[in-house]
């Protein structure tokens, strides 16, 4: 019965909320409801289960002086103090003027900034080896990806600007124009696919676990 009952449950559940989406009555929709606000909650419980863990791991490493021990300390004091913050400020603590919020811009978003910022130095590394020019494919790729850099900051406008002058069915070779061409085209074409890809893709697990095929949220059976 350990296993039976959740798949029973889950295999329930979710053909409940897929029928949701195509039946239209408060005998479904108002359930339905009530099963979502369900997931807020055991999502909200989840953070602070997650929290919880957080404080217990890093207490653990900085007890035992582990590499970078002095960070985690950063780490929880930073936690700790914007959770009690939070807590003292009430529900309007992400209101405009309050401390909970003048803490999140004066040290968080300041750091974020800063990681996005190395991230960068990561990307052009990327970029490096991903535009070697091995196959025909890797060259148009490197092609685009040049064409969309250089159009989108101010000296692609700055090179092909004389264009300008050119008659209308010309102008289209201006940098910016090609950028915005290349974005709109082929770019949302591929995104667009792999988008599909990826709702097949979760449609398929979904029916997976809701046939019980797929078991490893029970304790890691396939």
């Amino acid at each position: 019965m350990k296993r039976e009952v959740p798949l029973f449950a889950t295999a329930v559940i979710g053909l409940f909320m897929i029928l949701s989406f195509f039946v239209p009555h408060q005998l479904v929709s108002v359930p339905a409801d009530f099963l979502l606000q369900c997931v807020v909650i055991v999502v909200a419980f989840g953070y602070v289960l997650g929290g919880a863990n957080a404080l217990r791991v890093n207490i653990d490493l900085i007890a035992k002086k582990a590499p970078n021990w002095q960070y985690k300390i950063v780490l929880l004091l930073g936690l700790l103090i914007m959770v009690i913050v939070g807590a003292v400020e009430g529900r309007g603590f992400q209101a405009p003027g309050t401390r909970f919020t003048w803490l999140y811009n004066q040290l968080y978003v300041p750091m974020q900034a800063t990681m996005f910022a190395l991230l960068a130095f990561f990307i052009a590394s990327a970029a490096f080896r991903a535009f070697r020019i091995r196959t025909v494919e890797a060259g148009f790729l490197a092609v685009a990806a040049l064409l969309v850099m250089i159009g989108r900051v101010p000296i692609g406008n700055w090179v092909t600007g004389w264009m300008a002058d050119l008659p209308p069915a010309l102008r289209w070779m201006q940098l910016p124009n090609v950028e915005e061409w290349i974005m709109n085209v082929p770019q949302n074409a591929a995104k667009r696919a792999i988008l599909m890809g990826a709702a097949l893709g979760v449609m398929a697990t979904g029916l997976r676990v809701i046939l019980g095929i797929e078991r490893s949220y029970l304790s890691g059976e396939d």
